[in-house]
């Protein structure tokens, strides 16, 4: 294997954390903010890139970098690696309520589509970039950000999914339509699009997104209940606007005294 070949144990249901198994001098790469917990004697440091084998130099992991600024993410990851003698721990939590996803690269052909905040961590050596869509201007205003990163390799990797997780085996020439949020991870050999949603009545009024993915198997794809995109709308909906914070907000009370003009000093 060219990757670093890793054990791991996930914790939890609905929160869950992953614990990742390092034996001496393995290394296990992470987006920053993604640590929960580390054993002793375990290295962590800040690299350029994605620490995958050099492909074409400094020039190389400048455009590879540059691939991780369109995705939104920074142009650093962090390592963890095992200095010690034994065998060392390190843990990554998710970043919202929902499951961490285990995907062998080595089982999927050496390589994963998905979205580009679904990436948690990985085995050192994994390869992470920017999947071109085929549509340009689709592609970056397709609902939602629609930006999908890739994974190369062929070690471990693991993704996040908000909600309830759903795997889908789509046989050859089956499609499926997918809101694009929903969308966690595909493999590589699924033929996917971004269409707009026809008629204008359900683009401006249809409550769904303008935008939907078209998935065409042969292959396999990931679909999450609850994007966080969906979730941070529904709380800034339900967020007291007005910075109205000691008037009771939410009760019926507060409701009347507000109506009434009432004075709770």
């Amino acid at each position: 294997m060219n990757n670093h070949e890793i054990d791991f144990k996930l914790y939890g249901d609905d929160m869950q954390f992953v614990e990742v198994e390092l034996d001496p001098d393995e290394t296990v790469i992470a987006e920053a903010g993604s640590l929960m917990m580390m054993d002793e004697n375990i290295r962590m440091e800040t690299i350029f890139g994605d620490g995958s084998p050099d492909k074409g130099g400094l020039m190389g992991k400048l455009i590879g970098a540059g691939k991780r600024v369109i995705t939104g993410e920074s142009l650093f990851m962090t390592t963890f690696t095992n200095e010690g003698q034994g065998k060392k721990h390190v843990s990554f939590a998710s970043p919202y309520p929902g499951k961490i996803i285990p995907m062998d690269l080595s089982e999927l052909d050496g390589k994963l589509v998905c979205q580009k905040d679904a990436f948690l961590a990985a085995a050192k050596g994994v390869a992470i970039g920017i999947e071109f869509q085929k549509k340009v201007g689709a592609g970056f205003f397709g609902g939602e950000g629609f930006i999908m990163q890739k994974l190369e390799g062929d070690g471990m990797a693991f993704v996040h999914a908000g909600g309830t997780m759903h795997k889908r085996v789509l046989e050859p020439g089956e499609t499926l339509r997918v809101d694009t949020g929903c969308l966690v991870a595909m493999t590589g050999n699924i033929d996917y699009n971004v269409d707009f949603v026809g008629g204008i009545k359900t683009a401006m009024f249809g409550g769904e997104g303008l935008f939907f993915a078209t998935l065409k198997g042969p292959g396999t794809v990931w679909i999450q209940s609850l994007p966080f995109s969906r979730l941070a709308s529904r709380v800034f909906a339900a967020a007291p606007q007005g910075g109205n914070k000691n008037k009771g907000e939410g009760s019926v009370a507060g409701g009347l005294f507000d109506l009434l003009g009432g004075d709770r000093r």
